[in-house]
């Protein structure tokens, strides 16, 4: 019998960081974080040691707010104090032990924040006013996400506080001993609307010029790298398209992942959207892999791709034919956290890491 390619299951390296192969989890929120604290809770050990038993290279935490109003809702995750710190160890320790590296994602929800979560309430995705437990969300200018309240327009003041505020949870997140993390400067959160000139109208040295929006970003990065040291990968999640005219595109996108390398960063996951409520997003499986493509080819960075990624086949000729680096898959191992284990068998490739209590099931 013939072998399948196996580009799928070939480790890769990202500093002195050795993943065990490409198929990785990318940051799902669960919003599951009942007392509004921001510390991690029960079902995150289940949820991420399961994704990490179930064959995984890489596992991305869910957004996880640097401050308390960097939160996409009241029940998101945060990495703000200590205890919040310590609470992130024990699934740390179990993903490890799985043999799964764990990465966390470091946001801050712009204007998109304080929002009722996308289940368990009557109105999913409206604004929380002050008296329920919201908080007064912040941008680049003060523009309102359609059906959200408006924004604060952040000064100085607040820009270097947001800087600050991610470099801090990077530190304790290397404290805490997650491999990786990842910057969101995606899907309309504030970094993101500070990239897009259609939700950042400022005349300052943060807007106006790619050169300006991005500044943000970079100096988080910077940041972040003089915190952590040269050992930790960070990687960098950017919406390649907005998919309207004249918001931040792909040449941009670039552009931007360019300046990234220079300033650092590892690897980019390369997702489109979120900035633009209604925005004509022609989804369907992997549609966003040309966008991931485009960058790999054009900047030589590492490069991660996800979006409607449900198939061994479909990932492995993602690896394999070079379209990207790493294949980020959300919803399949959702329905299946064994997913990466079943795509080895389908691809026939033997891996080394069937937890022993489930061998039975895999023996032909």
């Amino acid at each position: 019998m013939s072998e399948v390619s196996r580009a799928l299951f070939e480790p890769i390296k990202l500093r002195g960081l050795e993943v065990r192969n490409r198929i990785w989890v990318p940051p799902m929120c669960q919003y599951v974080v009942d007392k509004q604290d921001g510390v991690p809770v029960a079902w995150h050990l289940m949820h991420y040691g399961s994704l990490a038993r179930g064959g995984a290279g890489g596992v991305v935490v869910e957004a996880t707010g640097v401050v308390p109003e960097g939160r996409i809702s009241p029940q998101d995750l945060g990495l703000w104090n200590d205890h919040q710190r310590d609470a992130f160890a024990p699934i740390v320790e179990l993903v490890h032990a799985q043999g799964a590296k764990l990465g966390i994602q470091l946001a801050h929800a712009g204007r998109k924040g304080s929002v009722y979560r996308e289940w368990g309430t009557e109105a999913p995705g409206t604004s929380v006013p002050v008296s329920e437990g919201g908080w007064q969300t912040v941008a680049p200018s003060a523009v309102a996400f359609p059906g959200l309240a408006e924004p604060a327009a952040l000064d100085q003041a607040g820009i270097d506080r947001v800087a600050a505020a991610f470099a801090a949870a990077a530190r304790r997140a290397v404290d805490a001993g997650f491999d990786f993390v990842q910057v969101h400067g995606a899907h309309g959160y504030l970094l993101h609307e500070f990239l897009s000139p259609l939700s950042n109208h400022r005349t300052d040295s943060y807007g106006g010029t790619l050169e300006n929006r991005a500044r943000l970003l970079l100096q988080v990065v910077d940041a972040i790298r003089a915190e952590v040291g040269q050992a930790m990968p960070i990687a960098v999640r950017l919406s390649a398209t907005e998919w309207v005219a004249g918001g931040f595109d792909i040449d941009e996108t670039v552009t931007v992942v360019r300046w990234l390398g220079q300033h650092g960063a590892d690897f980019v996951d390369i997702s489109t959207g979120g900035n633009v409520k209604q925005a004509p997003i022609p989804v369907g499986p992997g549609y966003q892999v040309p966008y991931a493509t485009a960058v790999k080819k054009a900047t030589g960075v590492t490069t991660s791709t996800v979006g409607m990624i449900d198939s061994a086949f479909q990932a492995e000729q993602i690896v394999a034919t070079g379209l990207a680096d790493i294949v980020m898959v959300g919803r399949e191992f959702l329905r299946d956290p064994s997913f990466a284990l079943r795509a080895a068998e389908t691809l026939r490739v033997a891996v080394g890491y069937i937890p022993a209590p489930y061998r039975r099931a895999y023996r032909r």
